[in-house]
């Protein structure tokens, strides 16, 4: 059973994005599980760093989308919603063009808080960067 919303589809997890630093940056939501989610972002001018490599903030960027669509899409959207607390990111490999992939999957989901794990990888499955958010489950008054 999962643990996302009914309404959750990829055609609204990309259609989310039109006209924000999502789609400027080229992220796309690619499949959705049980309880994880996974996307894509293009290695390109975009998001590239002066050096050419991938920009460790465009890897942050990919990792804060992710957790937090995931995040949101775990509760009641008519009575709360998330707001990232915290972000950490540890950047292992350079890539300097293709695709990186972000999967995210829950490391605790509470009433309060969740934190999720991203993991992004490049176009030969190594890892590129392995990120922790912390999102605040926020009521609405």
């Amino acid at each position: 059973m999962s643990i996302f919303n009914s309404e959750l589809t990829l055609e609204l997890l990309n259609k989310m994005g039109t006209n924000t630093m999502v789609s400027h940056l080229g992220i796309e939501f690619t499949a959705i599980g049980e309880d994880w989610l996974e996307a894509k972002m293009p290695v390109d001018a975009r998001t590239h760093q002066p050096l050419g490599l991938l920009h460790g903030g465009a890897s942050v960027a990919l990792a804060e989308t992710m957790g937090s669509v995931a995040a949101t899409f775990c509760v009641d959207l008519k009575t709360q919603y998330c707001v990232g607390l915290d972000i950490n990111a540890n950047h292992i490999k350079s890539v300097k063009s293709g695709f990186v992939y972000g999967k995210t999957k829950p490391l605790h989901i509470g009433k309060k808080t969740h934190v999720w794990e991203i993991r992004i990888t490049n176009d030969e499955k190594e890892l590129v960067c392995i990120s922790r958010i912390t999102m605040a489950v926020i009521d609405r008054r």
